[in-house]
């Protein structure tokens, strides 16, 4: 049996929309728009580099329908320039590009091998011995185990089973054509090239099960490393299984500890210094950081007060440290030390403010009355957009759960600088 290499990718979502992150200033948002056809790119590239014999991608090309025929014709040119190298593509279709999702689709041309979705199919390959065993997609929702009526392996060839798979409900994602690791195996094929999951994972090795993750991240959810992976076959056992990196912006999100901190300015170098260390991962790669704040600081007020203002002062930070950082959200955790958390300005009852507001955390009618009151004083502020995690963006939200600490956190922090005036 002859020696070769392929490429297991999944999960492209070519072209998936933003959702959210408009809002949020200071972001490259044309190469976060970007970022899934540079990762195809990418993976067309290691395949040329990589001299493979074939590309396996297991389900979710698109993310959904072409919303311009731009996504097609850019599939198009990646699959030419693998035809033109004389390698061969198998493609399944999965949840999001299922034969009942897309309106449109690509002519394929030789060398181009879909998976039908009446039933399974084996493809093969006769001069390396390889049989691939794989099913498309009718719809979106495939609630049963598909892999029940996959064929036997072909004897004497390497068998690849390709199947768009959550593999029983994994992890946050939904259930789509169920099946065991241990159904999977019975089958007795040599490599199982499956598709849905975002986090790479491999299960084996014998036989590998194999979900190389999704090609590109697309949001805070998906973070780190992304890609593909590149499969060694020698004398008919797999050797090797090694990540392809194919992202070009890559999601991370960092804790920093804030305790002791008592200066902005000491804060700033501190967070200076974690972008600068983030950069230095992969200068070649844009990381967008959410960036929690947590821990004990004499800063918490202020911090509490003007989120906005910090926010600022890390995208000047950000873009001093390389350019390679942005900022995608900043979350305050952070709470006052204990010995002042208690202290009361003289004549100010804060038990009762905590009162109150733990009374309206409990009460639907109270928080009701609350909302009347306060969507009467909205009406006669701007419609802008107003700034994420703001008290005001948690009022239009109804946010409650966060908002009445925060709104307890707010009055308190009023009353101990005196700023609305002295107590009679």
């Amino acid at each position: 049996m002859s020696s070769f290499r392929f490429l297991h990718a999944a999960d492209l979502h070519l072209d998936s929309p933003l959702r959210g992150l408009a809002q949020h200033e200071g972001l490259s948002l044309s190469r976060i728009r970007n970022a899934s056809r540079k990762a195809l790119d990418t993976l067309v590239e290691t395949a040329l580099r990589e001299d493979v014999a074939f590309v396996v991608i297991a389900g979710d090309l698109y993310d959904g329908s072409w919303k311009t025929i731009g996504t097609g014709l850019y599939m198009a040119r990646a699959l030419g320039r693998l035809l033109s190298h004389n390698i061969r593509v198998f493609l399944l279709q999965g949840n999001h590009d299922a034969v009942s999702v897309l309106t449109r689709d690509l002519p394929l041309p030789e060398g181009v091998a879909r998976f039908p979705s009446q039933a399974p199919e084996t493809f093969r390959i006769d001069t390396l011995g390889v049989a691939l065993h794989g099913q498309s997609f009718a719809s979106r929702h495939v609630p049963d185990d598909m892999t029940r009526f996959y064929p036997p392996p072909v004897p004497g060839y390497f068998n690849i089973g390709v199947l768009h798979t959550s593999l029983s409900g994994h992890g946050r994602h939904e259930t789509y054509a169920p099946c065991t690791q241990e159904g999977l195996a019975a089958l007795g094929y040599d490599y199982w090239a499956l598709g849905h999951v975002h986090e790479r994972m491999i299960a084996g090795p014998s036989p590998h099960i194999v979900f190389p993750g999704v090609l590109q991240g697309r949001h805070i959810h998906e973070q780190g490393e992304k890609g593909a992976v590149l499969v060694t076959v020698r004398d008919g056992a797999v050797c090797a299984v090694d990540p392809v990196l194919c992202d070009d912006v890559r999601w991370t999100h960092e804790t920093l500890d804030c305790t002791g901190i008592e200066q902005d300015s000491a804060l700033h170098e501190r967070i200076g210094a974690l972008l600068r260390s983030v950069a230095g991962r992969d200068p070649e790669r844009l990381f967008i950081l959410r960036l929690t704040l947590c821990g004990e600081t004499s800063l918490h007020q202020t911090l509490a007060r003007q989120p906005q203002a910090l926010r600022e002062a890390i995208l000047h930070l950000a873009a001093m440290s390389g350019g390679t950082v942005e900022l995608e959200k900043l979350v305050i955790e952070t709470r006052p030390p204990e010995r002042t958390a208690s202290l009361s300005p003289a004549g100010r009852d804060d038990d009762a403010i905590a009162g109150f507001l733990r009374e309206a955390a409990e009460d639907p009618a109270l928080r009701a009355q609350i909302r009347d009151d306060l969507e009467a004083c909205l009406g006669t502020l701007p419609l802008d957009t107003p700034v994420p995690g703001s008290l005001l963006a948690l009022i239009r939200s109804g946010d409650w759960d966060t908002l009445l600490p925060r709104i307890s956190e707010t009055l308190l922090a009023r009353l101990s600088d005196g700023s609305e005036g002295d107590a009679p």
